[in-house]
């Protein structure tokens, strides 16, 4: 029988303290060699055990497997130099020290298909893996070779399309692609973002979600978002376009958010993954928080459409407080299942 609501979850996990810092964004290896892949599946099976136990219907891997939700896959590819780095700044946000493209990017083997054989191997739940979406890869590197943001994004759909259809054929559900670069570069996505996106899935049967949010929750992010004003319309721009897009579900960050709930109108007909939980904060959601987060989304997106979720990857987190925010997320399913159901 069809889940009513199915829960998952938008991205990260914590990492458990043998095999990096926790409550750290993008902490180092712990470990080296054997002791690493043995230590990211044993990761894997705990991320899995946590989200069952939370009563989470779509099993995601919780990015046990990569220290960085961009640069882990892009460290799999030719063409990039990690060596020479340049300063950029992210999403018009924050400085970092990136990568530089030095010539064509190529994938010469998978990157995520054997983590995701063996999650596929772990669980009969629906699973999904997250992809970093083609904006937002050129958004976190120094392109010295394409001299185009356009043209290096549809070299890696390209890519990101062969990994994807790897993916799907070792059983992986949904296909998703984190863009948070949509929330900023709207001109951009119109123009070819979600076109590129598009090129991306081509060809694919799984179902394929784009993950769009306002960041995690550190410092330049929650500073970005006090000076967005009373209502956050950043979704407005781009909804219009995703919409008549072939992305079958759209992941939105709601939970304390100052975004309209009425803009997630402009998906109707949509799947859409709504968080409901904020990963920028230790308090925990109580049910009915989450429950009154999830009645409002539903005068605007069908039942048989909505997702409930996380707003974003709660790796920053502590394991207690992220296991907590998953039995809110989860009790918080079950009042509005029960109020559907009645």
């Amino acid at each position: 029988m069809k889940t009513l609501l199915p829960i998952t979850i938008a991205g990260s996990l914590p990492k458990p303290s043998w095999l990096a810092q926790p409550e750290t964004l993008w902490s180092p290896w712990k470990l080296q060699n054997d002791e690493l892949v043995q230590g990211k599946q044993d990761a894997l099976r705990l991320s899995l055990l946590n989200q069952q136990q939370a009563g989470i219907n779509i099993i995601s891997d919780g990015e046990q497997s990569r220290q960085h939700f961009v640069t882990t896959f892009i460290e799999h590819l030719d063409g990039v130099d990690f060596e020479n780095r340049k300063t950029v700044k992210i999403r018009d946000r924050y400085d970092a020290s990136v990568p530089m493209v030095v010539g064509p990017v190529t994938r010469q083997k998978s990157v995520f298909v054997e983590d995701a054989k063996f999650l596929r191997s772990q669980t009969k739940q629906p699973i999904k893996w997250a992809l970093p979406g083609p904006m937002t890869m050129v958004d976190t590197l120094y392109d010295d070779h394409y001299k185009s943001r356009e043209k290096l994004a549809w070299e890696f759909a390209k890519i990101l399309n062969q990994e994807a259809k790897e993916l799907e054929a070792a059983g992986v559900d949904i296909i998703q692609f984190d863009e948070p670069a949509f929330n900023v570069f709207f001109d951009e996505v119109n123009d070819w973002g979600i076109a590129a996106l598009e090129r991306a899935v081509e060809g694919l049967k799984c179902q394929t979600a784009v993950h769009i949010c306002y960041g995690y929750g550190i410092k330049a992010n929650t500073d970005w978002k006090k000076s967005l004003g009373a209502e956050w319309r950043q979704y407005e721009e781009i909804f219009p376009k995703l919409q008549s897009s072939n992305i079958d579900i759209i992941s939105l960050e709601c939970q304390n958010s100052r975004v309209p709930m009425e803009l997630i109108e402009l998906l109707r007909g949509k799947k859409v993954m709504v968080g409901a939980i904020d990963v920028a904060t230790n308090n925990i959601e109580t049910p009915e928080e989450v429950a009154d987060t999830l009645r409002k989304a539903l005068q605007f997106v069908d039942a048989q459409n909505l997702y409930p979720c996380t707003n974003c990857g709660m790796v920053p987190l502590s394991q207690e407080v992220t296991r907590a925010k998953l039995n809110a997320l989860a009790a918080g399913t079950e009042i509005i299942r029960k109020e559907l159901s009645a």
